[in-house]
């Protein structure tokens, strides 16, 4: 169904390879000089000052930035790599190396925007009013507008990206821009609704598409997009069926929304519009959006999808077209870059508890019982550690961050045998990419481009068994994978209020003119970032950070190498 130039072309592009930034972070650690200079936050760095010419997209100071200020990966000395632009380095021995950070960063982050295309466009006052009124028909006596609210954001605004001065390299969890570690602020732009809009609500037809695979939360975020639409006074307001898909497959008819047809979507589980991966090549994408006059897009999901949605942005703009293409973060593994979480991960940490707690107890009521659970995480083992933290139940967790053994005198069967000889029962915690290396590598992939894993959790179901069986002690192994029934959950209370935000700041961006952009959290706080600064490889976990120190403190598991 893909073409070249197409839609399965542009995912290939987008950086699915894990990669692992704190082993930079060491390399970075062992060529830091010494003496180190320390930075403080003193105003010799850099001060918050508007980027010149800025308009509605421009950023604010600071400087190159990788990951949260990660360093990344190739040998940290003199350079560190811009990720975004390979042929780039920069050289931490030129005196001028902060403000050229900054004139990198403040390209990069710089949102892109209508007027960038149409430098003419005239904004109007935003229709986005919270003033006790009734809602407006039709807009013939005017647009109305709270000119006295103060509940508009400025353009202006920003969110700082870290909020940690790591004054090592050799800090637990230290991410560092050079060597030495030098405090660097790094401001986002904040995302809400905007006291001017580039699009009159009466000629839009905004679309809702989900792509990839079913997470928690996706009728929330719909749920919301449809109503801060209708608040605006959009009228057109369509899903597209089972993702990319919906825009190639004439069989497939737009879904009309409403606040009505969506008023209590969010109560049940799975997506209102269906899912599916893969899709139409993105010019046949873009076509039948110009045929059905589509101007605004929101595109919910993961690394693979925002390479999508950029990728149609690009052709609009290619094109000329006035469209807003914005992006909604979906990953249940929580591994897109620069975010504090995405939706549906607080469900499904939740949801595992189910599964770990029966475990547990299968394990606790058996002689010698092992119980083995395998989560989601194809490249990050954020669900199985923070699952294993909250449950208080996991003698083990494995993820795909950190490597480990099976077999010999340090290996996880060996310290499980010590578990039931001291303990009489043990619980295992695996991510689904974890321990890739001991199992039958395919070549296949799914529709999105990603390689099919091999199931480590039957995988390590059977070595257990067969380990026991070969030390001649009697252990009774019991293997559940929640998966599916974790996928399938509505959200819970505290992804239900990210989805809501989420989904309000997508139309706030939206009709603010921005497109090729994504909203999120950052730090407690709501921004948006233009999509190729989240997509350029997944986020992972860190083993030297505090929250792995957390976890393994209370497993109390060992090194496995």
């Amino acid at each position: 169904m893909s073409a070249p130039g197409g839609l399965m072309d542009a995912l290939s592009r987008s950086h699915h390879a894990i990669t692992y930034p704190h082993q930079v972070k060491l390399a970075a650690a062992a060529a830091a000089p010494r003496p180190r200079h320390r930075h403080g936050h003193g105003s010799g760095l850099l001060s918050y000052r508007r980027a010149k010419n800025e308009g509605p997209g421009g950023a604010l100071l600071s400087c190159r930035r990788i990951g949260r200020g990660v360093v990344g990966p190739g040998a940290v000395k003199n350079e560190i790599k811009n990720r975004s632009r390979g042929d780039q380095a920069t050289d931490f021995s030129d005196p001028d190396w902060k403000p050229k950070f900054q004139r990198d960063f403040e390209s990069r982050f710089n949102l892109p925007h209508l007027t960038d295309v149409f430098p003419n466009a005239v904004p109007i006052p935003s229709t986005f009013c919270l003033r006790m009124r009734s809602p407006t028909e039709d807009f013939a006596d005017g647009y109305p507008s709270d000119e006295k609210w103060h509940g508009y954001i400025n353009n202006s605004d920003r969110v700082l990206l870290k909020v940690i001065h790591y004054s090592s390299p050799t800090s637990a969890g230290a991410e560092c821009i050079d060597p030495d570690c030098s405090w660097v602020e790094q401001w986002v732009h904040r995302a809400g609704p905007r006291e001017e809009i580039y699009f009159r609500p009466e000629e839009v037809k905004a679309a809702i598409v989900t792509c990839g695979g079913l997470c928690p939360g996706l009728n929330d975020v719909i749920r919301q997009i449809v109503i801060t639409l209708e608040i605006y006074g959009v009228k057109k307001i369509v899903g597209i069926p089972f993702g990319y898909r919906g825009f190639g497959d004439e069989e497939l008819t737009e879904m009309p929304l409403s606040r009505k047809v969506v008023q209590n979507v969010h109560l049940s589980g799975g997506s209102l519009l269906g899912v599916s991966r893969g899709g139409p090549s993105v010019p046949e994408i873009v076509d039948t959006m110009e045929k059905r006059g589509i101007n605004m897009l929101f595109v919910l999901g993961g690394n693979g999808t925002h390479a999508g949605a950029n990728a149609i942005h690009n052709e609009c703009r290619k094109r000329r077209l006035k469209v807003a293409v914005v992006g909604v973060p979906k990953t249940i593994d929580n591994d897109i870059l620069l975010m504090d979480k995405t939706f549906g991960f607080d469900t499904a940490v939740e949801e595992a508890q189910r599964a770990i707690n029966s475990a547990y107890i299968e394990a606790h009521s058996a002689y010698h019982g092992i119980g083995v659970v395998k989560l989601m995480g194809r490249s990050s083992g954020f669900i199985a550690m923070h699952a294993s933290l909250a449950s208080g139940q996991i003698d083990i967790c494995l993820i795909p961050e950190v490597p480990f053994h099976l077999h010999g005198p340090h290996g996880v069967l060996r310290h499980l045998k010590y578990l039931i000889e001291t303990k009489g029962s043990a619980v295992v915690c695996v991510a689904e990419g974890a321990g890739q290396n001991f199992l039958e590598k395919t070549n296949a992939k799914d529709a999105s481009g990603n390689i099919v894993l091999s199931d480590i959790g039957v995988h390590f179901q059977q070595e257990t068994k067969k380990y026991f069986k070969e030390v001649g002690v009697p252990a009774d192994v019991k293997y559940i994978d929640p998966t599916y029934m974790i996928r399938a959950c509505r959200a819970n209370a505290s992804d239900g209020i990210l989805c809501t935000v989420l989904g309000q700041n997508a139309v706030h961006g939206a009709f603010a003119g921005y497109s090729g952009i994504t909203v999120g959290i950052c730090n407690t706080h709501y921004v948006y970032f233009p999509i190729p600064e989240v997509i350029q490889y997944a986020r992972s976990v860190d083993p030297n950070s505090r929250m792995w120190h957390r976890c393994l403190t209370s497993t109390g598991q060992p090194d496995f190498i």
